[in-house]
């Protein structure tokens, strides 16, 4: 097998309305449509990426296309922002204009489950398997996805560094909670701002920003200039703020349904999942796949792990994927 240096990964782009709100989709691979149910080419398996918060697809081009690389590129490999986490191309709007509302609230948090399965429903054949990799708050939307849609054919979750519980309690939750839930709004005139700076100085904050690692994905850079549009970081930020508010317990319930079918991975400086949710969980479902992190990756591994983590994941999922 070529590794993604020698050969180019084939990566497609779309930007388009999913519950009316603005979405940015990356596919990974020859397959651009899996909705048709009649084609005898579909794939016998998805892999779907559901993001943390920001849900900006381009953080995770690096991993999909080592991930599909690794995968011996037998399996489209998808990634699918966050309803309104994207700063649409010019000439399409933020919000779809119609006067069908598709959703109440898109933006928050039941919203962005509803989106993902929205998107599923009218992108993806029913006779098409799934692994979904989830990542920090993307851990919590698969899990309610899984638990609200029990006819998805998943065939495994694998949940990174999962937000599922007791955010606000949290080390870096206690932190941002106050300023998430009530001073939010203060930031949108800096971001507003900023927004008129040229890209090439825009690009040169986000490097000055992450100046501290060793490595960073250049991709990682180029999402994060998005983050300078007062749309886009609103977005987040309402995300965000119903976070705290509504990630409280964890369920065990779901979990407990769905254990097979469960991969978690903690890490072990993980401020938004500190070591002791992993002692408990794994204390309460011993007979669970529940990993610890020996490699000392951060949350946010997509910023300068990527190809380690997808390295891992193709390992873990090698006899599952024998079994097809």
């Amino acid at each position: 097998m070529r590794s993604a240096s020698e050969e180019p990964v084939p990566l497609h782009e779309e930007f388009i309305y999913c519950c009316g709100a603005a979405t940015h989709v990356l596919k990974c691979g020859p397959w651009k449509d899996l909705s048709k149910d009649e084609s005898k080419n579909l794939p016998r398996l998805l892999f779907m990426i559901i993001p943390g918060n920001p849900g900006l697809a381009g953080y995770y081009r690096t991993f999909i296309q080592a991930l599909y690389c690794g995968l011996n590129q037998q399996y489209p490999v998808w990634v699918v922002s966050h309803a309104g986490h994207c700063k649409p191309p010019s000439g399409m709007e933020m919000i779809e204009d119609t006067d069908i509302k598709e959703l109440e609230d898109v933006f928050g948090l039941n919203g962005q489950v509803e989106h993902k399965l929205n998107f599923l429903k009218k992108n993806v054949s029913k006779d098409i398997k799934l692994v979904l990799i989830a990542h920090s708050i993307g851990c919590y939307i698969t899990l309610e996805m899984m638990k609200r849609a029990s006819e998805l054919q998943v065939l495994r979750s694998v949940l990174l560094f999962p937000t599922i519980e007791r955010m606000a309690q949290s080390p870096q939750g206690k932190l941002m909670t106050p300023l998430l839930c009530k001073l939010r709004y203060v930031l949108y005139m800096p971001v507003y701002l900023l927004s008129f700076l040229p890209e090439g100085v825009k690009a040169s904050l986000v490097r000055f920003a992450l100046r501290g690692m060793k490595t960073c994905d250049e991709s990682s850079i180029t999402t994060s200039v998005n983050l300078f549009s007062v749309d886009c970081i609103a977005n987040i930020l309402y995300m965000a703020s119903q976070e705290m508010m509504k990630v409280v317990e964890r369920d065990s319930t779901t979990i407990k349904q769905n254990l097979k079918k469960l991969i978690f991975y903690y890490g072990t400086g993980d401020s938004w999942c500190p070591q002791h949710y992993y002692d408990e969980i794994k204390m309460d479902f011993p007979d669970g796949d529940i990993r610890l992190c020996e490699k000392g990756l951060r949350h946010a591994f997509v910023l300068d792990a990527s190809k380690e983590m997808a390295a891992m994941i193709t390992d873990w999922l090698q006899d599952d994927l024998t079994k097809l």
